[in-house]
């Protein structure tokens, strides 16, 4: 008999890649346990924050490595972190638009720097908690498709990965239900079962954007004006960083002639404007850095259901390809609250065909 196929997995401290790991192992891989340390808490973070990267999290990772009976590494990324994602973030938001730091960390570190640790410790593939899944048909590259968990299905996230990516990683959890993982998490004895997810941005403490950037980044707490389309001054807000695209609460606008809407971010002059909510609707995104995953060049219009935000339902719309990894998405029906810095990502059914940032 050959020696057990090995596999990577990425544990993050919570209870699905810690399930990933324990479902991997009961099939017979022989498994590595792998933690990313990306943010120096002690000199980062406010004393007494709660962030899905604490070190309370790497602690978890080890005790489920532990328990499991199966190697663990920490790798050191921070300094990438801070120069691919951290800096990206506060970047966007400079721009006057809103990032998504997730996909920039599987993008950047995930499934490029610590699948590279994970080839180098001689294992084939890198395993994730994600909720999707992976298809190889005979004639052609990966495919990526939704997890069965319509609630939980991270697909979104996973659009900026490539082929070549996809052919050395392995999502365990794409076929079930939350409710699923954690019973399964408590058969094998887990001490997360019962761990709430993280709903927080990593190095976000608390969750807190006017805490972190007026750290980190002054300029985007610094209030201004907020004003109507007519250059009006109705209020004050309280820094562009805190403010997004659709946004209605925590303006401190009383109701006049509103209820108001974010309908645009100047960083130019640091002032957000508002207004009426039919403000909101568009017809068609422009998106760039596009990653293709479907079949064939993108070469001529096809049609596709977009999505242009993680809760968002996918629309039907038409994918126009402008060149250079670049595309105009129409949509059939108006979109509310389109928001540049996010991802709108390409469907086919069940299918995830890629996606772009839209700008």
């Amino acid at each position: 008999m050959g020696a057990a196929p090995r596999v990577a997995v990425a544990l993050s401290g919570g209870v699905d890649s810690a399930t990933a790991a324990a479902l991997l192992l009961e099939q017979g891989w022989e498994v590595i346990g792998l933690t990313m340390q990306l943010w120096d808490h002690g000199r980062s973070t406010p004393a007494g924050s709660r962030t899905c990267c604490a070190l309370e999290d790497v602690h978890d990772a080890r005790q489920v490595a532990q328990t499991l009976g199966i190697p663990f590494y920490v790798v050191d990324f921070e300094a990438p972190f801070r120069a691919t994602v951290v800096a990206d973030f506060i970047a966007t938001y400079a721009r006057g638009q809103t990032p998504n730091p997730c996909i920039r960390c599987n993008q950047n570190l995930k499934f490029d720097r610590l699948l590279g640790k994970a080839r180098a410790l001689g294992a084939d593939f890198l395993a994730t908690g994600h909720y999707a899944e992976i298809r190889h048909p005979a004639d052609g590259p990966p495919q990526l498709w939704r997890g069965r968990d319509r609630d939980k299905d991270q697909s979104y996230f996973l659009f900026a990965t490539t082929p070549a990516q996809l052919r050395h990683l392995l999502f365990p959890l794409g076929a079930l239900r939350k409710e699923e993982t954690r019973a399964l998490a408590a058969r094998f004895g887990l001490h997360l079962a019962t761990k709430r997810d993280s709903q927080d941005v990593c190095f976000v403490p608390d969750g807190d954007l006017q805490v972190f950037f007026r750290r980190h980044a002054p300029a985007l707490a610094e209030p201004g004006p907020i004003v109507d389309r007519h250059g009006t001054v109705l209020g004050r807000h309280r820094g562009l960083g805190c403010h997004t695209i659709g946004q209605r609460r925590g303006l401190g606008l009383g109701q006049g002639d509103g209820p108001w809407y974010v309908s645009a971010i100047d960083p130019a002059t640091n002032q957000l404007v508002v207004g009426p909510e039919r403000d909101l609707y568009k017809e068609e995104l422009q998106v760039r850095q596009i990653n293709w995953l479907g079949d064939g060049p993108l070469d001529t219009p096809r049609p596709v259901q977009a999505r242009i935000r993680y809760a968002a339902r996918p629309e039907p719309a038409l994918l126009i390809p402008l060149g250079e990894e670049q595309a105009l998405v129409r949509f059939t029906r108006p979109q509310r609250a389109i928001t540049p810095g996010q991802a709108c990502v390409f469907h086919q059914g069940e299918r995830l065909l890629g996606g772009g940032w839209i700008t």
